[in-house]
Order: C-alpha cells, then sequence, then structure tokens
C-alpha cells in the first residue's frame, strides 16, 4: 500500500521542536488526592497558576502549537481517563509523543449562523483543550471550515451571493460566536477551498491503492475494499439501506460508496482535477488537512455524536486507504442537544442560533448550563434550566466580586506567601482535590461546578456572618479561596474579564428578559418604600412580588434598597417541582 505525498509531512511537528520535558502518567487511579494535598498555600498557587486561559484572543499556529501559555505541574500528573468511541470504554489518555497533543475536531459546515448545538460541540472541545494545557501539554489544536459544500451552495443561490464569500461571511460570524461563549481561538483553521492540493492528493493516493473508483468524473469509495468498515458506530454494511439518507445512485458499485470527489455542475464552484473539474465530497476534507496539519497518526479527533457516522466512519476508511499507518487513539463525540426534550430542529420551530440565546441570557450563563451535564450525555434546553444557569453565574461572580472589593482596600502584601488556618487548608484541598479528580475522570463538569458551592459558601461566611468576621487570618483565607476559585474558572473558561462588567451584562439581560428598564425598577423601590412608610404593607409586598414574578428581588439592608435578578418565581416553582 502507498504512502502520502511529500506535502502530508505533519505539520504539529514541523512546528514543534522536540522538548525534553514531558508530562507523566501515573497508574494508581487512587493517588489523586495524595499528589496534589498542598500544607501551604505558596505550593498550592504556584501548582494552580492557569493565568493564561482567560478570553479568547486570536493567535498564531505557532504560538500555540510550539509552546503550552499555562504554568505547568511540577509533580506528577494525574491520569486523564476519557471516553473513547472506538473502544466504547473509558481509556487512559496517552499522547503518541511525549508532552505534547494533536487535536482535530470538526468544524461547522459556514452557511448559516451558528446554533447552540454547535455551542455544545465547541465548549466542550474548548474545556478538553485548556485542561490538558493545564496538565502541561503542548497542544496543537486543529478545527476546520467546511466553506465548499452542497448546502452552502444551495443557500448562495437562494440569497443571490457568491459560495464562497458567503461562506467567508459566516466563517467571521462563527469566530464571533466563539469569542462570545470565551472558547480559546485553535492553533489553526484550516479552509477547504485552500487544501484543494492536498484533497486532490489523498484521492489520488486512495485510487491508486485501489480503495475508490471514477465514474463520469465522479470518485467513489469503494467500502467492500475495507472490511473494517463500520467499526467506529458498529454498523453493518447492510444497515446503510441505499437511499435512507441520500437519492440512489446507480452507478455505486454498492449503496453505501460514498463520493469523494463530485464533477462540476453548471453555476457552482469547480477547482480542476485529474478527473475533470469538481469539488470534494464532504468527507474527504477533514482526512486531508488533519493528516495535513497533525500527520496520520495523532490523538484525538472530537466532534458532535451525529458525526460518527457517516462522516467519522468514512474518514477512518478513507484515511486507512491512503496511508496504512493511519491512527487516532482517540475518538471523542459530545451528546445532542434537545429543545423541551424534543430534537431540536428548524421544521419543529424549536431551533436556536447562539445569537438568540445570548440576545437574552449572558454567554456564560449560556457556557455554564452547557457544562452542567456531562458532555457525552444529552442536555435538555429550557428556559428554565436556562435561568438557573444565569441565577448561579451572578451568585458567583458576586461573590468574586465582593471577596475582590474587600481584598482592595487591605494591603497585598499581607496575603504573600500566608499562614492559613486548617479549615481554609482543607477547603482548599478538598476543592482543588475533587477538581482534578472530576476532570481527569472523562471532564466530569457538573461535579465540578457543584464543587464550587464549599469555597463561595466560606467566602460569603468571612464576608457577611458575625462568626466570619471575628475570624483569624480572615484577609489571608479570603485571598487564598478567591484564588482557589478564579483558576478553576480559568479552566473552566468561565472567567469573566471583569466582575462588574458581568454582573452589570447579567442586570441588563434580566431587566430585557422582564420587558423593564432599570428606571422602572428604581421607580418600583421608590413605591415600596414610601408604601411601607405608609404602613402599606400589602401594596408593599405586592411590590415586591410582582418583581419577583418577573425575575427581579428586592434586597434590604440599612444603606437602602438594592435589586439583583433570579430565576422568575413562577419558574422557581416549576424547578422546585422537578427536584
Amino acid at each position: 500500500m502507498g504512502t502520502l505525498l511529500k506535502c502530508y509531512r505533519p505539520f504539529f511537528f514541523s512546528l514543534v521542536p522536540y522538548s525534553a520535558r514531558t508530562t507523566q502518567l501515573r497508574t494508581n487511579h487512587s493517588a489523586h488526592a495524595a499528589i496534589f494535598r498542598r500544607k501551604k498555600l505558596c505550593r498550592f498557587t504556584r501548582y494552580f497558576s492557569v493565568s493564561s486561559l482567560g478570553p479568547s484572543q486570536p493567535s498564531t499556529a505557532h504560538q500555540n502549537c510550539a509552546k503550552s501559555d499555562v504554568e505547568s505541574v511540577n509533580s506528577p500528573s494525574p491520569e486523564l481517563w476519557l471516553h473513547n468511541t472506538m473502544s466504547k470504554r473509558r481509556e487512559i489518555f496517552k499522547p503518541k509523543a511525549e508532552g505534547k497533543v494533536g487535536m482535530y475536531v470538526c468544524g461547522v459546515t459556514a452557511y448559516d449562523l451558528s446554533h447552540i448545538g454547535h455551542a455544545r460541540v465547541y465548549i466542550n472541545f474548548d474545556v478538553l483543550y485548556r485542561y490538558l494545557k493545564y496538565l502541561g501539554f503542548e497542544v496543537c489544536y486543529v478545527r476546520n471550515f467546511t466553506d465548499v459544500d452542497d448546502k452552502i451552495i444551495a443557500r448562495a443561490k437562494e440569497l443571490g451571493e457568491n459560495p464562497i464569500s458567503l461562506s467567508q461571511r459566516y466563517c467571521e460570524e462563527f469566530n464571533q460566536d466563539m469569542a462570545t461563549l470565551n472558547c480559546l481561538s485553535p492553533s489553526v483553521e484550516p479552509r477547504v477551498s485552500d487544501h484543494m492540493r492536498q484533497i486532490i492528493d489523498m484521492i489520488e493516493q486512495i485510487l491508486n491503492n485501489e480503495y475508490a473508483y471514477v465514474v463520469d468524473g465522479d470518485v467513489y469509495f469503494n467500502v467492500e475494499k475495507f472490511p473494517e468498515y463500520g467499526k467506529l458506530s458498529g454498523r453493518d454494511l447492510e444497515d446503510n439501506r441505499a437511499g435512507e439518507r441520500v437519492a440512489v445512485d446507480s452507478r455505486k458499485k454498492n449503496p453505501a460508496d460514498f463520493a469523494l470527489w463530485k464533477s462540476a455542475k453548471l453555476g457552482e464552484p469547480f477547482w480542476e482535477s485529474p478527473w475533470g473539474p469538481g469539488r470534494p465530497g464532504w468527507h474527504i476534507e477533514c482526512s486531508a488537512m488533519s493528516a495535513a496539519y497533525l500527520g496520520h497518526s495523532f490523538d484525538i479527533h472530537g466532534g458532535g455524536i451525529d458525526l460518527v457516522f457517516p462522516h467519522h466512519e468514512n474518514e477512518i476508511a478513507q484515511s486507512c486507504a491512503a496511508c496504512e499507518k493511519s491512527n487516532i487513539s482517540f475518538w471523542i463525540h459530545n451528546g445532542f442537544v434537545t429543545v423541551d426534550s424534543e430534537k431540536m430542529s428548524k421544521s419543529l420551530g424549536n431551533f436556536f442560533t447562539i445569537r438568540q440565546v445570548v440576545d437574552l441570557y449572558h454567554p456564560l450563563a449560556l457556557r455554564y448550563f452547557l457544562m452542567g451535564a456531562h458532555y457525552r450525555s444529552p442536555i435538555n434546553y429550557t428556559y428554565i434550566q436556562l435561568e438557573s444557569a444565569s441565577d448561579r453565574a451572578y451568585y458567583i461572580y458576586e461573590t468574586l466580586h465582593e471577596c475582590e472589593n474587600f481584598l482592595s482596600q487591605h494591603d497585598p502584601t499581607i496575603r504573600k506567601d500566608p499562614i492559613l488556618p486548617p479549615d481554609t487548608l482543607d477547603i482548599i484541598d478538598k476543592f482543588h482535590d475533587v477538581f482534578v479528580a472530576s476532570m481527569s475522570d472523562d471532564l466530569r463538569t457538573p461535579v465540578v461546578l457543584a464543587a464550587l458551592s464549599d469555597p463561595l459558601k466560606v467566602i460569603n461566611e468571612l464576608l457577611h456572618t458575625r462568626k466570619g468576621k471575628k475570624q483569624e487570618l480572615r484577609i489571608e483565607s479570603l485571598a487564598a479561596l478567591g484564588k482557589s476559585v478564579k483558576n478553576v474558572l480559568m479552566v473552566l473558561g468561565l472567567m469573566p474579564a471583569s466582575y462588574s462588567e458581568v454582573l452589570q451584562q447579567l442586570r441588563e439581560k434580566a431587566l430585557k428578559r422582564a420587558n423593564l428598564t432599570e428606571e422602572e425598577v428604581l421607580q418600583k423601590i421608590e413605591e415600596r418604600a414610601a408604601a411601607r412608610i405608609n404602613k402599606e404593607y400589602e401594596k408593599s409586598d405586592a411590590i415586591r412580588k410582582d418583581l419577583a414574578v418577573l425575575g427581579i428581588t428586592l434586597m434590604d439592608s440599612p444603606s437602602g434598597t438594592t435589586w439583583r435578578p433570579i430565576v422568575p418565581f413562577t419558574l422557581q416553582e416549576q424547578l422546585t417541582a422537578t427536584h
């Protein structure tokens, strides 16, 4: 069997010189806690520094592939277990090259605005990307754009626009959405239209190896030549009934054969090839681009569960047909997003773009919601759950904002290399142990989000309760607890640029959902204050209740009455009923 041409020299390894620094993997799964316990905070914070994992910034492939911008672990790393779709089980992640990871994630077909299903895919792999970098790996993350496709051509005809310019526009829109959701930029973002030479070369190699055939300018992959076809999805060739997904083509040797190259049709974009003018089939693009940037043998290939068949199944077949050494260690897929327990689709009218959701809810609330279920499980999108996520996000950022404001009033030198009370150290150590153990166990983000409760609760007690205000080393404890929470939020991609800004934005979104202005809320507060002065308590209570129904709660204090967003009262009752 032949090998690929010189152009398929792995881009990742051409950029990354060999480094002696390695990431060791332990075999004792129960050793997580023992590895990471810390007796002094200075050791903890030195290990737990992830300040570079902030909001998404444009970056070059060299910057992201050639070095890790996370302060890595000095002690041995924990075992990272990931679920492999190929083996149908969890496996210990061991990269092919020590200390380096090559990851390819199938990107969007750029013909429309991205929806919340896309948001889940790319938030999931952003979390994996961040956690791998946190563990000290040098990661080359490749995520493609499909900018040549039937759907793009059909949409362009509908709009009277050039297909390439239309897809270019939606690629830019997608990147804006990803930045909004606080996703880090991948190392490389290749596009199909820029890689026709590599695609054509790969098809020629598959033909040379006798795994494909040409019919009237079209090139088809012959699935019967590849006995392992179906090993990822578990489907037999008999399961792939003709006409189930696409119209039957009588020219095919087998109904399951798929197009590697499509001959040009009138009015469609085309490229010259040995088989005549045309364009690539959908599946070949990812095989060619992943090989161009990561080689034929790399660590992780990911995407939504809907890509297992036929897309990833076909990728495996054609990649192996082009190069017998083709091998991907882990196939990782995330679950579906349903809407009110129904599959999301335009025909059902329950299709939501990212833009539509973040118009009413903060992007970090959407990110929190999508991380609130394990990535492989289906997640049900409802307004109740999104309101709950928004409320939780507000609580987290308000607590950290109050902590930050308090600490800003005290000498920062007090907080350097502090000796902490045993109770504070215990909270921090337990929180960190849960974080590492859960993330290393197939990215169990819901457990990590739940674990935020303990340190946040202690911060609030130290800030607001009589007992907390009297605690010895209170300032040092607040600084340490705040830092531990902040660093976990960094890895999860939930750390905002500014607490005050995100809180204001959360308030503005709540007002928009309530169809109120802040001036109207303040007017209601004044009316309520007047009613209380006049002992009109029923009126006072009615004002508070009416606002609570709309998702606005009033908080009385000696200095006056303020407001904050909450889950609307009627939805609170539904949440209570479902738990």
